[in-house]
């Protein structure tokens, strides 16, 4: 394999967005990414759907006009309103001329990836390709086998940007549940970046940061909690779990302010337990402060960074402790006046 197509498969570029090879975790759907869905059924679209469906008059049933105008319209519409990455998940054949033309990437729905014709096209098409896992039109859920063999055919037709996204075993996105073993068990088999499809609920964000997704996907329509949520695991809890090996300054920036992000996060936890502490202790606030656990703990933390050790450790949670201690008092002498 040479060294152009291992990166391809390590790493995607999506416009100026990469998945995988250790990047930032990104999300589709929300800050970083858009994803607009073509659809050829008819249906209502989902509520704050980023989705387009048929118009009245078209004259084809898949959802454009006889050469195509509806669909083409509708995605150089979304293209002009989004200056950032675009994917576009058609709903027929017929709409990849317009996705062709318009979009950043292609996202393959989970009704489509055991189609390997239509994969096949989706491939030749050049641009990078995003693969859902779910349920098939039979309802069945694809088998690893399955969607791996999707793959397959992309590279078949020279395209080897391709990312897999876990999206579970139900149909539409804004309801999937994501099978996080399944996701981590095909990035070790295909070596290739891997999203966990959230559909619109973020309450699986921290799993699947953890479980190592390298992106989380939004359903259309997903309400403004679903994305913060998102926002947050591919912030402070990526830096607490993904190392970063940064090459520019801005990279190296962008890693510090993930990483101050989750310190944040843990220095606010951290304060309330001490404030708790505080209340159970007999005797509270700075005379109450045990020097002899405060060395423990700073010997106990300079087993987990070694490279600053307790010298450079004490001072630092020294400032930490005081903090707490102050913010507790501040809070009780409140209490007192209130």
């Amino acid at each position: 394999m040479s060294k152009a197509a291992q990166l391809d498969r390590d790493a995607v570029r999506i416009g100026d967005l990469v998945i995988g090879d250790g990047r930032p975790v990104v999300v589709i759907g929300g800050p970083d990414a858009r994803w607009l869905r073509l659809r050829g059924d008819g249906g209502p679209p989902v509520e704050g759907a980023e989705t387009v469906q048929d118009r009245p008059g078209d004259s084809s049933k898949d959802g454009a006009c006889a050469d195509g105008s509806s669909v083409d319209g509708a995605v150089a519409e979304a293209r002009a309103r989004w200056a950032g990455p675009l994917l576009v998940e058609p709903a027929t054949v017929a709409d990849l001329s317009a996705v062709a033309r318009h979009a950043d990437g292609v996202v393959v729905g989970a009704s489509w990836a055991a189609d390997h014709d239509l994969v096949r096209a989706v491939a030749r098409l050049g641009l990078p390709v995003v693969l859902q896992r779910g349920s098939g039109r039979h309802g069945r859920p694809a088998t690893l086998e399955e969607w791996l063999a999707a793959v397959d055919d992309c590279a078949a037709e020279g395209n080897e940007a391709v990312v897999l996204c876990e999206s579970g075993g139900r149909g539409e996105p804004q309801d999937a549940a994501p099978d996080l073993g399944l996701m981590r068990a095909a990035r070790e088999r295909a070596g290739r970046p891997v999203l966990a499809g959230l559909g619109g609920d973020g309450g699986l964000a921290d799993a699947a940061v953890a479980a190592g997704a390298d992106g989380l996907l939004i359903g259309p329509g997903a309400p403004e909690r679903a994305l913060a949520a998102a926002h947050e695991a591919a912030t402070v809890m990526a830096a607490l779990v993904r190392p970063d090996d940064p090459e520019t300054l801005d990279a190296a920036r962008g890693a510090i302010d993930r990483v101050d992000a989750a310190l944040a996060t843990l220095l606010e936890r951290r304060a309330a337990l001490a404030g708790r502490i505080q209340r159970l202790k007999p005797v509270g606030g700075f005379r109450g402060r045990d020097m002899d656990r405060e060395r423990r703990l700073v010997a106990a933390m300079a087993r987990r960074a070694p490279s600053l050790g307790a010298g450079l450790l004490a001072p630092i949670m020294n400032a930490v402790i005081e903090a707490g201690l102050r913010l507790s008092e501040e809070r009780r002498d409140g209490e007192e006046r209130g």
